[in-house]
């Protein structure tokens, strides 16, 4: 078996299978001949087809259509909505629907017809067969009008001859029922004799003896009729001519042969040899053969008869799908009136002969021949029904249907016959727009005869497709500054659809209000000017959309990038930078950053900074803008320093811009205040008794030169107003009266006044004697003033009065008295001394100026000698007490109570006294600043004991006695803290403790008085610290 023979085998199995899913039949009977519109059944009904969709429980709306081939008169029409049957206009003529055939029973004549069911989803095709009831619309009728018979004379009585039959097209009892003999004379009378076929032919019978001499000639009537109803009958003449006498008439071998003959015997070919004897001799016994009156006109065309020899031949081609049986009624007469009767069945054999016939009927109408289908149209989408057929029978009538080449279309079986050409998978009109292919039907025979049916299907376009661009994302760039209109790109988009579902227009999408589309063209422009600066990138979309019903679109990016000019200048954050440094920032420090921008990008925004206009103070680094020093800042020295900056980007051409920066030096607590008034430690305020309170009896005044809160300046009363008989304003240094001084109030007060500036993180503070004598008058200065020098040797922390030396007024005389007898003693005395520091004084004057207020001077040590010698003959333990110590503030936890914290070192005399020790040899380095005196070096106590060492930060018991180092009485004392401070009034508090470091000297333009001062701490019990006082000049 070849590959050809296997595929003709499997389209045959496949022809063979029924769908009874979705094939059906019905069979209708009704009669001929009715006229139009009459129903003839209901499909849905008569199927109980329902139109509700069983998947969604929705109505469905079903096409009914009959499958019809083109140019066709239909016999019966299909309501496409209800599926009813009615008969058209065209007349159903049983006898033309079923002309050759010869039926046995009344039912047999029919036609078929398919009708479908759609759409494709309730697809069904009914196959509906109509049984065609006959209707007596028809009379029977004979061959001839006038029917000649001849009969001998001496036929005996009841002899029979028959007479050739009428023929009626309708069937059954419509059909020939009954014939009549009109005129017989009563010598004929007329019989009817059925045959087995059911045939009636009459036979006329003689009832009398002829006799040709006395009349050779009669001449009747007979009539056919029907059993229709109404009855319908025709007449013919029937004469019968009385012949001479022949004893005997021919007779043959066989009445009945049957015979079998090929259809494509050529012409000429014997079919049968019949043979008749006569028993007559001579004349009569000449046999001449004929047909029979019932022998068909078409059947005397293909066959011929030999008269003389009786043998029938093939005188035309025959066609066994035409007429497959022929039945031929041959007489044979030897001149008689009674010839011999044979009836010849020739069986027409099968050959191969015919091609199948392929029946294309359309269920999709073809626009001349072409079937159109959308391409959206679903799988199995029914396009035809094609019915196969071959007249030729048994095997050379078995047909395979098969589609000739590959395509999305095949052959689906509902009959044995019949098929369905529907799709076989989805149609894709951009695929194939077009498709043309046969249909092939072949039979079994042998040789295979085929026959082929061209089909035609052309597909419509659905817009199935949108457009598509060939870029999803489209990038493209421009220099900013463009011109107005500029053209950027062309946009395009393909569509795989044809016609208007391929024309696209586009569109712009949001934020693309910057630019321009052409609809059609999709060219793109620059609506407007580009600035990168305001807007580097664009990104937006575009829309392209056909024109389909509905309408499809696609989206592509588009990014735009604005490349950079150099269209900016360099920009600072500021016009004006200001940064603020301490003081102390070491050298090469960072004193700020320089911030500055370019709007522009790459290259144009690559920025270079560089100093204009500064004298090498500064180092400015070009890229990271970070200012470094090239200086140590002294705010005492130079505030401030302004300077401007350039900066230049890397474009062509270059753009640059300036600024201006200034560096404000800020300061740093590192001057103590300075005392202006009063002058010297040695002067005094004379407090008559008469004052009253509130009034002012004594002024100090303080500078501080630093700034900010480091020259705030508070003045407090540390000691020696045990009696609270005098207060201070702390801001402005007034010393008021507290009350009214008493008698007991006559005499020298030494106020101990701290003057502290308010820096941050440590106060530096500086200490003033003020020595107010309550008296009415001050007649005797001298007196006063060598008062003020004994007190010297009265530790600061202890009030003066309690020194046991009292130091009140006694009676004058008795001081006058002790005057007068010391006066010699005590002129001696205050000549040396004042020769011996007069001439101390010039030279430390000289010195001074050779070193510019540099260095300090030493003490006159006879002077201090001759302090020892007084002290010694006055015996008293703490006469070297006088040493200078410097004050460390802290903060007060009471703001009532604050002590001043420090250490001093005492005689091993006082030590049982709880003293505490400073010890200078081990302070630190930096106490002082290098320009400053060593005050340890030239303040030391005359005495024989240790001087003061100091520490700082050294916390201080509470319990212990501060003494100050004795300086010249002209001298004002000199702290570490730096403040100016500003006279004002405001209310005045305690004294509060704070840590000052008297490391720190000051500078100043002019000569001022400065005194160092030694701080002690002033507990709630009185203890207080004391200075010993030493001229200076700077």
């Amino acid at each position: 078996m070849d590959l050809r023979d296997f595929y003709l085998l499997a389209a045959l199995i496949a022809c063979l299978r029924l769908d009874s899913a979705i094939a059906q039949e019905l069979i209708y009977t009704i009669r001929e001949e009715l006229p139009e519109n009459v129903p003839i059944g209901n499909i849905p009904k008569d199927l109980n087809i329902s139109h509700i969709n069983a998947a969604t429980g929705t109505s469905a709306s079903l096409v009914y259509r009959l499958v019809s081939k083109a140019g066709d008169a239909p016999l019966v029409k299909v309501s496409s909505t209800t599926g009813e049957i009615f008969t058209t206009s065209n007349r159903i003529d049983r006898e033309k629907l079923c002309a050759g055939a010869s039926y046995a029973e009344e039912n047999e004549c029919f036609f078929e017809l398919e009708v479908v069911i759609l759409p494709n989803d309730f697809f069904r095709l009914i196959k509906i067969k109509i049984i065609v009831k006959d209707t007596n619309d028809n009379a029977p009728m004979f061959p001839s009008p006038v029917i000649n018979i001849s009969i001998p004379e001496n036929t005996l009585i009841n002899s029979r001859f028959p007479i050739p039959s009428a023929t009626d097209p309708d069937t059954g009892f419509n059909g020939v029922q009954h014939y009549e003999l009109l005129n017989g004379q009563s010598v004929f009378g007329l019989d009817i004799v059925e045959t087995p076929e059911g045939e009636k032919w009459p036979q006329l019978i003689v009832q009398q003896n002829l006799d040709r001499e006395q009349k050779d000639t009669y001449v009747m009537k007979i009539k056919v009729e029907d059993g229709g109803t109404p009855q319908k009958s025709s007449t013919a003449i029937l004469q019968v001519t009385v012949s001479d006498v022949n004893d005997n008439r021919p007779v043959f071998k066989e009445s009945q042969v049957e015979v079998h003959i090929p259809e494509n015997a050529p012409v000429g070919t014997s079919v049968i040899q019949l043979h008749a004897t006569d028993a007559d001799v001579g004349s009569n016994a000449e046999i001449r053969y004929i047909f029979g009156a019932q022998v068909a006109p078409a059947t005397k065309r293909l066959f011929a008869l030999n008269n003389t020899t009786g043998l029938i031949t093939v005188q035309r081609s025959l066609d066994r799908e035409e007429t497959a049986i022929h039945k031929v009624t041959v007489l044979a007469s030897d001149g008689s009136s009674t010839p011999a009767r044979a009836t010849v069945t020739i069986n027409v054999t099968d050959v191969n002969d015919n091609p199948p016939n392929i029946d294309l009927r359309y269920i999709i109408s073809p626009i001349n021949g072409t079937v159109y289908l959308s391409e959206k149209d679903p799988v199995n989408t029914k396009i035809a029904l094609i019915t196969v057929s071959d007249k030729d029978t048994d095997v050379n009538g078995k047909v395979i249907c098969f589609i000739e080449r590959e395509v999305p279309f095949h052959l689906k079986a509902v009959y044995d016959n019949q098929y369905l050409l529907e799709t076989s998978s989805l149609l894709d009109y951009e695929g194939t727009k077009e498709f043309s292919f046969k249909i092939v039907a072949s039979d079994s025979g042998k040789p295979s005869l085929n026959q082929t049916a061209l089909v035609r299907v052309k597909l419509e376009d659905e817009n199935d497709n949108p457009p598509i661009f060939s870029q999803p994302v489209i990038e493209l760039s421009v220099s900013e500054n463009n011109r107005r209109g500029l053209y950027l790109t062309t946009i395009s988009a393909t569509d795989e659809d044809s016609g208007k579902n391929a024309d696209i227009v586009y569109q712009l999408g949001p934020n693309a209000s910057f630019f321009d589309l052409d609809r059609k063209t999709g060219v793109l422009t620059a609506s407007r000017v580009f600035d990168r600066e305001e807007q580097e990138r664009f990104i937006f979309t575009v829309t392209a959309r056909d024109n389909g019903t509905p309408p499809l679109q696609s989206q592509a990016a588009v990014i735009v990038t604005v490349l950079d000019e150099n269209d900016n200048s360099p920009k600072f954050t500021h016009n004006h930078f200001q940064f603020f440094v301490s003081e102390n920032l070491p050298k090469y420090s960072t004193v700020g950053v320089i911030t500055v921008t370019d709007a522009d990008a790459g290259e144009n925004k690559a920025v270079t900074l560089s100093i204009l206009n500064d004298n090498e103070n500064f180092v400015l680094d070009p890229y990271s803008g970070v200012i470094k020093s090239n200086v140590s800042f002294d705010r005492e020295q130079q505030s401030s320093y302004t300077f401007d900056v350039k900066a230049i980007d890397g474009g062509q051409p270059p753009r640059s811009s300036t600024a201006k920066v200034t560096i404000n030096v800020m300061d740093v607590n590192d001057n103590s205040p300075v005392v202006i008034y009063p002058p010297s430690n040695t002067s005094f305020k004379l407090v008559p008794l008469s004052a009253i309170p509130g009034s002012v009896v004594a002024e100090v005044f303080a500078v501080d030169i630093d700034t900010g809160m480091n020259a705030e300046l508070k003045y407090t009363i540390v000691s020696g107003n045990n009696k609270g008989l005098f207060r201070i304003d702390p801001v402005t240094g007034n010393i008021t009266l507290e009350e009214k001084p008493a008698p007991t109030d006559v005499g020298l007060h030494r106020l101990v006044v701290n003057i502290s500036d308010l820096g941050y993180p440590k106060s530096l503070h500086t200490l003033v004697l003020v020595f107010l004598y309550v008296n009415d008058t001050a007649g005797n200065a001298s007196y006063i003033y060598d008062l003020i020098r004994r007190t010297m040797e009265t530790p600061l922390d202890r009030n003066i009065g309690d020194s046991s030396q009292p130091y009140q007024n006694e009676d004058y005389l008795t001081i006058m008295i002790a005057i007068v007898a010391g006066a010699m003693v005590v002129i001696v005395v205050i000549f040396v001394t004042v020769l011996v520091r007069c001439r101390h004084a010039s030279r430390f004057k000289a010195a001074q100026r050779s070193k510019q207020g540099a260095e300090w001077m030493s003490p006159n040590q006879e002077n201090k000698q001759n302090k020892k010698k007084k002290r010694k003959k006055r015996k008293s333990p703490k006469s070297s007490l006088l040493n200078f110590v410097t004050i460390e503030e802290s903060k007060p936890d009471d703001a009532v109570h604050e002590p001043i914290n420090g250490t001093i070192s005492l005689p091993a005399e006082l030590e049982e006294q709880s003293i505490g020790r400073f010890d200078w040899g081990t302070a630190p380095p930096t106490t002082f600043k290098p320009n400053s005196p060593d005050l340890a070096k030239h303040y030391k106590s005359a005495s024989p004991q240790s001087a003061f060492h100091l520490k700082p930060d050294t916390p201080v018991s509470v319990k212990k006695h501060h003494v100050i180092q004795e300086l010249p009485l002209d001298n004002t004392f000199v702290g570490g803290c730096d403040t100016l401070s500003k006279r004002s009034s405001t209310s005045s508090d305690h004294f509060s403790a704070s840590e000052c470091s008297s490391q720190g000297g000051f500078k100043t333009k002019g000569p001022l008085h400065t005194r160092q001062v030694v701080c002690m701490s002033m507990d709630i019990n009185g203890e207080a610290c004391q200075e010993v006082p030493h001229l200076s000049k700077m």
